[in-house]
């Protein structure tokens, strides 16, 4: 069955940087389009960046500039590269990927941004 892992997160100061991955299970990965969402307390879950199979990439305005979405399709796994981190960015950050008509999520992995 379809599976996405994310890890990465964790507690960083303003202006730092993480870098989140997704590792994917299920299906035949470099096939499909990804995604980064994310859904800070109160807010409606929001997308973030995502990347196509062919390596075609999009970015919420918020963060353009800042963040980077790649693939490793050897790897199976899809990263997210945050850079200049505002404390604003705070949020749970979901990997997503739709097959089928189906949208799949991982469990998430919590970003902080506090001094």
């Amino acid at each position: 069955q379809v599976q996405l892992v994310e890890s990465g997160g964790g507690l960083v100061q303003p202006g730092g940087s993480l870098r989140l991955s997704c590792a994917a299970s299920g299906f035949t990965f470099s096939s499909y389009a990804l995604s980064w969402y994310r859904q800070a307390p109160g807010n409606q879950r929001e997308l973030v960046a995502g990347i196509s199979s062919g390596g075609s990439t999009n970015y919420a305005d918020s963060v353009r500039g800042r963040f980077t979405i790649s693939r490793d399709n050897a790897r199976n796994t899809v990263y997210l590269q945050m850079n200049s981190l505002k404390p604003e960015d705070t949020a749970v950050y979901y990997c997503n990927t739709k097959r089928f008509s189906i949208y799949y999520w991982g469990q998430g992995t919590q970003v902080t941004v506090s001094s």
